[in-house]
């Protein structure tokens, strides 16, 4: 029997991606399948869960759009530094789009936007952009990756869960942005570009460290699911 796609869809074989993901195994599956994502598939995720997600998202691309700027400071070349110049725009252009969708949610921008971070979003983003400014690219580019890649494979878990509620699922919308093939073209390109940095940054020399850090962004991540369940209790 084939392996699913969400194993084999990110990365190559014995590249860095790879191995990171399969050292943070627990986590890692911990954070693509948590209970949050596994409501969302079958369609009994409380709203007031989502909504408090859709909140702490958007404060949390504004993070991620300097963490992406930072990485164009620590960028490896030209060509790397233009890439994450134009991946600072489209961030911050989505939070317009964000802020739209969160509209179609009942939540009003100015709502959205004098909701302060929560402490699982300070955690997370802060960590993220401590790793970018204590280490080179290659530190940035994994701490971020889990964010990108593991969207991703949320996507296709959801789609290959015998649970999933295909039609008439209020999170229809959410599970087709990214399970659309521009964004899973996205994903596959961070993942080769940890393999590529994996290469020429020495990835095999400082594993046990990178593979800590996945690890625990993919523990960060999850922490950010699970407020929004807490949320709703």
């Amino acid at each position: 029997m084939p392996a699913p796609r969400w194993e084999t869809d990110f990365g190559a074989p014995g590249g860095l991606f790879r191995r990171l993901r399969e050292a943070a195994s627990d986590a890692w599956s911990g954070y693509t399948w948590h209970p949050f994502v596994q409501r969302l598939s079958d369609g009994t995720l409380p709203m007031a869960a989502f909504r408090t997600y859709l909140i702490q998202d958007y404060l949390f691309l504004i993070h991620f759009a300097r963490a992406k700027a930072l990485a164009v400071v620590k960028g490896e070349s030209l060509a790397a530094m233009r890439d994450k110049a134009a991946a600072v725009l489209a961030i911050l252009d989505e939070t317009k789009l964000h802020l739209k969708y969160c509209a179609e949610w009942g939540l009003a921008e100015s709502d959205v936007i004098a909701t302060p971070e929560t402490a699982e979003t300070v955690s997370y983003t802060r960590w993220v952009l401590d790793r970018g400014l204590f280490g080179d690219i290659l530190d940035l580019e994994v701490a971020l990756a889990p964010c990108t890649v593991g969207y991703g494979e949320v996507a296709l878990r959801i789609l290959g869960d015998p649970a999933r509620r295909a039609a008439d699922n209020t999170y229809q919308s959410w599970i087709d942005t990214y399970a659309a093939d521009d964004y899973q073209a996205m994903a596959r390109a961070a993942a080769r570009r940890i393999d590529a940095l994996g290469v020429s940054h020495g990835g095999e020399a400082r594993f046990a460290r990178l593979a800590a850090d996945f690890a625990e962004a993919a523990r960060l991540e999850q922490r950010f699911w699970q407020q929004g369940l807490d949320a709703a209790r």
